[in-house]
């Protein structure tokens, strides 16, 4: 006698039927492991698309300062810098890592997890399952700058006193932190296992 093939839901991990075209439990579709065929290039793409993203994410203006008349831009680094120079380390420090830190560490691993994909590095099933459960906990404090941004354009309008607007580097962050969303979803965590002889 035959036993049922099973298949995990990969949005709340249910096992059930492999013939359900949907997830018993979400209601959201099952997605079968030989559907994946463009997954990895799904990845590739929006990968290399939130890389381009982070240099002007980084170097060009996040922030416009205007007052009585002067504006001056602020750049992340230059904001950490001059928190830093002002003693104010704690604060630096967690810009330091939320806004420069975590990102560069999430593009290391998204390269790594799509490079062991495409059998370029040699990683393990367990490897590639710790690297991805990493990159989702830390993914959750990556839009730090655009809430801070958002916060601080809300709050401080004061007329001809002071004014802060958003720069162009909010729009690049934001639009970084997605594609990596983009990129982490893309990857389907199952397929790790399948080429596993462990």
């Amino acid at each position: 006698m035959n036993s049922p093939k099973l298949i995990s839901c990969k949005h709340c991990l249910t096992v059930q039927s492999n013939e359900s075209p949907q997830c018993d439990f979400c209601e959201l579709p099952v997605r079968h492991h030989s559907d994946n065929n463009g997954a990895l290039q799904r990845a590739w793409s929006f990968l290399f698309t939130a890389f381009l993203l982070y240099f002007p994410a980084n170097f060009l203006p996040i922030m416009r300062t205007t007052q009585l008349g002067s504006t001056t831009d602020s750049t992340i680094i230059g904001g950490v810098i001059l928190l830093w120079s002002h003693h104010s380390y704690l604060i630096a420090g967690i810009i330091f890592v939320a806004s420069i830190f975590v990102p560069f560490a999430k593009f290391v691993a998204l390269f790594s997890l799509c490079f062991a994909q495409s059998r370029i590095l040699e990683l393990s099933a367990k490897q590639k399952s710790l690297i991805y459960r990493a990159t989702e906990f830390v993914g959750r404090w990556s839009m730090v700058d655009v809430f801070v941004v958002a916060f601080l354009t809300s709050l401080v309008q004061m007329g001809e006193l002071m004014t802060i607007t958003p720069g162009p580097a909010a729009l690049a962050f934001a639009g970084m932190v997605i594609f990596t969303m983009l990129t982490a979803n893309s990857l389907d965590p199952r397929l790790f296992w399948n080429s596993s002889h462990e």
